[in-house]
């Protein structure tokens, strides 16, 4: 059913790499698809953002999230070498849009906020991805 998903993860939270990387693993196994996980950093290139970091910020942020990235997937126990990470910079709904179109990719599985947040629903990014993408979406709630 699936060939190619994207599952959306934020280094920062560990509840998406906890919840969001296993749920893709075990459908990307289940379906005999390939598993790409991606996370989005915010982009420094406005220049009224940029001119408050040094030049090299935003280059050295991405290498060190694709570090970080590599990491985690290494470490994972049932990793498969099929799995790609990606790390990209930008508005995060757009970004997993992009990524999940230029990949190919028929799901993208993402975290919705957490409960406390004042979006009781979805949280925005999700709530975006949802109504926007062109793949099927899987949204599942994280826990702290």
């Amino acid at each position: 059913m699936f060939k190619r998903i994207l599952a959306c993860i934020d280094l920062n939270d560990e509840a998406t790499t906890t919840t969001i990387l296993p749920a893709g693993e075990e459908l990307a196994d289940k379906h005999g698809a390939e598993l790409h996980v991606l996370t989005v950093l915010p982009s420094y290139s406005m220049a009224v953002v940029g001119s408050f970091f040094p030049k090299s910020y935003e280059h050295d942020s991405l290498e060190a999230a694709r570090q970080a990235l590599t990491k985690l997937l290494h470490e994972r126990p049932d990793r498969t070498p099929e799995t790609k990470g990606h790390v990209s910079s930008g508005t995060i709904y757009d970004e997993i849009m992009r990524v999940a179109d230029r990949l190919d990719c028929d799901l993208i599985i993402m975290a919705a906020h957490r409960p406390e947040l004042s979006d009781y629903l979805l949280g925005p990014n999700a709530a975006r991805v949802v109504r926007h993408a062109k793949q099927s979406v899987f949204v599942i709630r994280t826990d702290d």
